[in-house]
């Protein structure tokens, strides 16, 4: 009977573990549905606004070029308003509720784009829909980082971003086959089941124990370790982290334990954006027309989503084995070769087919004709496929490192006193940043491609010096870890173990 006790023990852990996990993933799993509906609604003007600038469009819905290049980056521009709402909302009703109210402005949107009769509809539809996705942009990575433990704070981390990729993949994949008003329709569906789901979901204990509710904190922090998890010492160091923080002031901002982390927030997000990916996200089919290549402009961009959802996904496994560093290294370095390449391509576009020079011989004629022809042909569709490639390899790269790993930064390094208010300020100069150049790509598009794609080279070059000498490596360390290296200057000696909670008791 002794012999078989440690054994029971072990296994009733083991139990408590999957159990703690499962309830840990529901949570995360019911906020990221938002950054699927995000990802949907960012990627929406990519199938549909061929149906607008084409001949075959509804007349009360035709868009010329400067039209279009609204449509494209009104849900930018909504997106930073959602970045300065969510400012608001996370802290005076929390992480979860803000989440919550984002399907407000997202079905809204929805439904006036399926319904839409006129071009004021489709723009305003656009806007809001971008607004709910600036909130969920700005809450969930928070919310998430502050409900996980730092043992898998990284693969959790990582989740928004791909359930945003799997969101934009699902876009993409059924407009291939559904008409675009039932697109807008099939995505204001997934924003009422995330409420759905939230309402049985326990709020951030750092959100309760910093309203001083500790009873409420114990219970949410409970139910997501597990029972047989001590959470008092968990508990413990939150509850020290928030006492040790004061209403910040103006004098305090300009102290390095705010200002460094939340000034290296913005730059990150900044260069993310002058990268061009939301451009090149909210065109895709629009560039690959440009190119005129051999194969469908929408059958490509499922291609791109597909690659970008295998490449978020090899992040998340390497996110807490590789480090930070390393993933935004490589992923420099893949943007950097992707938008040189197509800077090259669109700079120097395959020249269109001349006169047929007048025959001379009667021997062999169609023979030459044809064999002439079937040269011209393979020349023409390997240099269609060079643009495909170069984009799957920047969708790659960016997806590795820059996308998801901004994002878990932002959550990580933020001081918990000033969380809610510096992530709104990020998103919202993110957002600004990717309507502006939004805005402007759909100007140069016809023509001028090439210089677009050298400024985001350049940026390529910058994101590698910026990565080198201004972020900090943050794998394995506790949020109370990062927040004191601001304070030192440097992280203590003693790494945190990764392993999870229950393998610590």
């Amino acid at each position: 009977m002794d012999e078989e006790t440690p054994l029971l023990n072990k296994r009733q852990s083991s139990s408590s573990a999957e159990i703690k996990n499962s309830r840990l993933f529901l949570a995360v799993f019911s906020a990221v549905l938002g950054n699927f509906s995000f990802g949907y609604s960012l990627v929406y003007s990519s199938p549909v606004l061929p149906r607008f600038t084409g001949p075959d469009a509804e007349p009360r819905l035709r868009m010329d070029n400067v039209q279009a290049a609204w449509f494209g980056s009104l849900y930018s521009l909504g997106a930073a308003a959602g970045g300065l709402g969510a400012m608001l909302l996370n802290d005076c009703t929390g992480r979860k509720l803000s989440i919550m109210i984002s399907a407000v402005p997202s079905v809204f949107g929805y439904l006036l784009m399926g319904g839409a009769v006129d071009l004021w509809m489709l723009h305003v539809g656009r806007f809001l829909t971008g607004v709910a996705g600036g909130m969920t942009a700005a809450s969930n990575p928070v919310y998430i980082a502050e409900i996980s433990h730092e043992g898998v704070r990284g693969a959790f981390g990582s989740f928004p971003q791909i359930t945003t990729v799997i969101g934009s993949l699902a876009l993409y994949a059924l407009a291939l086959v559904v008409p675009w008003r039932w697109l807008a329709v099939a995505g204001g569906i997934i924003p009422l089941l995330m409420v759905v789901l939230l309402l049985f979901m326990p709020c951030s204990p750092r959100r309760l124990l910093s309203l001083g509710q500790q009873k409420q904190a114990e219970q949410a922090l409970r139910w997501l370790r597990g029972s047989s998890f001590d959470i008092h010492s968990e508990l413990n160091a939150i509850q020290h982290s928030i006492d040790t923080q004061t209403r910040i002031t103006w004098s305090q901002l300009l102290t390095p334990v705010y200002y460094k982390p939340i000034l290296m927030c913005v730059t990150m997000r900044f260069v993310q954006q002058m990268t061009g990916i939301t451009p090149i996200l909210s065109y895709l089919e629009s560039i690959f027309a440009e190119n005129q290549g051999p194969s469908q402009p929408s059958a490509d961009a499922a291609i791109v989503g597909g690659v970008r959802l295998l490449s978020v996904t090899l992040a998340a496994c390497l996110m807490d084995k590789a480090g930070r560093k390393v993933l935004l290294y490589i992923s420099s370095m893949l943007m950097f070769l992707s938008t040189l390449t197509m800077t090259l391509v669109f700079h120097n576009p395959a020249c269109p087919p001349g006169p047929t020079p007048p025959n001379t011989t009667t021997l062999d004629s169609g023979l030459q004709s044809d064999i002439g022809n079937t040269l011209v042909g393979s020349h023409q569709a390997a240099a269609g496929l060079i643009p495909l490639i170069s984009t799957m390899v920047f969708i790659f790269g960016y997806a590795t490192g820059w996308g998801p790993i901004t994002g878990l930064l932002m959550s990580e390094v933020l001081p918990l006193a000033a969380r809610g208010v510096a992530s709104g300020v990020c998103v919202t100069v993110s957002w600004l940043t990717a309507f502006m150049i939004t805005y402007v790509f759909k100007h140069f598009m016809h023509g001028y491609l090439y210089v677009l794609y050298l400024c985001f080279t350049v940026v390529c070059v910058l994101c590698l010096l910026f990565n080198a000498m201004c972020i900090p490596e943050t794998r394995g360390r506790s949020l109370e870890e990062i927040e004191d290296f601001y304070r030192r200057g440097q992280f203590t000696i003693h790494q945190y173990d990764q392993s999870p909670p229950e393998a610590k008791q």
